[in-house]
């Protein structure tokens, strides 16, 4: 379960940077999505090598080597922050990100065959749910020890040097270093840990029987693999969306309003800034992801996994459609609950891709719904664009189309035929 918890953190962490990196290296709205966008094109770019390698090396030695990469793009960080070099930062969150596309391609594939294929989508949910818990992290690690404890607004700005100016942006930069190192030594130690771990493999003997696989072949042959990738594709680019840029819609939606209980969980003070409590309302939302997954995994158990889902996505759409057209706290409300909807997402749309497939091509598939996750890359700087034309309202235009092409996929496009 270790990966799925590990990968929360990294993947949460972004929202944070975003909104940092603006001010830190002097970027704007759209500049800094790019964050997102180097850390999901990791995930394109490796995520067939990690089905390749682990046709050839197996589950176990797959999810070592992301862990391995994972480890050593967080240690970048901290050089990345010395020399304040925005592309030196891409790269570390690439290099983490082509680490995960290990973990996911492996990690996902082990727990939907390690069983009984009926119960695949509710084993990949109730494996993801450490994600669940992990996610919380990342807002709160970057509201105390990234994001200043000192509002740097037009005003104070106007009434600083020049030399001061340099000189808190670099203290920005720095505050990087101490959150990432320490990630960077807890994931060496699980590589550690997991490297003692046995692990059965799952297929091995089909796969060698069977030979090399063509992987673009597959999306010729199954449907439903491939309306599978691009719904994977709109999922990840919604929920990136959402993730990357919430605390600018609470900034511009309810720079002053604030979710009272959400005060109260957190102990929210007078002198912290409009985007410490914004990291703090996106860490409440978070922590509705992880109740969203926690009830749909629960009802998985029940009743058909796709009907779960089914729902969790139409009211998904409906959720960001009431954001759009309320705004203010109402509008960040709605945002918050879209969190719970997303929860079972990404895992359940994996299993309903994957299923049914011959072991020899299972992990070639996993490869390619992994390179979906590349939406997450595309569409946050489109809702970047959109939010200069016309504010952050219009940047929810992008997740609502992504959710809608969802609702299409978990109606009609999962059924499984062969094209």
């Amino acid at each position: 379960m270790q990966p799925f918890f590990l990968w929360g953190i990294a993947n949460s962490l972004n929202g944070s940077l975003i909104r940092h990196f603006q001010f830190a290296l002097d970027l704007n709205r759209a500049q800094a999505g790019i964050v997102d966008s180097a850390f999901y094109f990791g995930y394109f770019v490796m995520a067939i090598p990690a089905g390749v390698f682990m046709r050839k090396w197996g589950y176990k030695r797959g999810i070592l080597a992301g862990l391995l990469l994972y480890a050593g793009g967080a240690l970048l960080f901290y050089p990345a922050a010395d020399f304040r070099v925005y592309g030196f930062f891409l790269f570390a969150l690439f290099t983490i990100a082509s680490g995960l596309a290990f973990l996911e391609t492996a990690a996902n594939l082990y727990v939907t065959v390690l069983g009984d294929k009926k119960d695949a989508e509710w084993r990949i949910n109730f494996a993801q749910s450490f994600n669940g818990i992990s996610i919380i992290l990342g807002p709160i690690i970057g509201s105390l020890f990234i994001f200043s404890k000192k509002e740097y607004t037009a005003e104070v700005l106007a009434a600083m040097t020049s030399e001061q100016i340099e000189a808190a942006k670099i203290q920005e930069a720095l505050s990087v270093q101490g959150p990432y190192l320490t990630i960077a030594v807890i994931v060496a130690a699980v590589a550690v840990l997991f490297a003692l771990t046995k692990m059965p493999e799952v297929g091995r003997e089909d796969e060698l029987a069977e030979g090399r696989v063509s992987v673009f072949s597959l999306l010729g042959k199954y449907k439903h693999l491939t309306l599978g990738v691009l719904a994977q594709f709109a999922n990840v680019g919604a929920q990136a969306t959402l993730w990357g840029y919430f605390v600018d819609f609470k900034v511009d939606f309810a720079r002053d309003e604030h979710v009272g209980f959400v005060n109260s969980l957190y102990r929210v003070t007078a002198d912290m800034t409009p985007d410490q409590i914004a990291g703090l309302h996106a860490s409440f939302a978070l922590v509705l992801f992880m109740l969203g997954r926690f009830l749909g995994t629960f009802l998985m158990s029940r009743m058909e996994p796709r009907k779960v889902l089914s729902w969790y996505c139409m009211a998904s759409v409906v959720l960001v459609a009431l954001a759009f057209a309320t705004g203010g706290l109402t509008g960040i409300v709605c945002i918050m609950l879209t969190y719970f909807c997303q929860s079972i997402m990404f895992p359940t749309i994996f299993a309903l891709a994957t299923k049914s497939l011959p072991p020899a091509e299972s992990k070639m598939a996993s490869s390619l719904v992994i390179m979906a996750i590349v939406g997450g890359a595309v569409m946050p700087p489109l809702a970047g664009l959109l939010s200069q034309a016309g504010g952050m309202k219009m940047a929810l235009l992008v997740p609502f189309v992504c959710f809608g092409y969802v609702v299409y996929y978990v109606m009609q496009g999962y059924k499984i035929k062969e094209a």
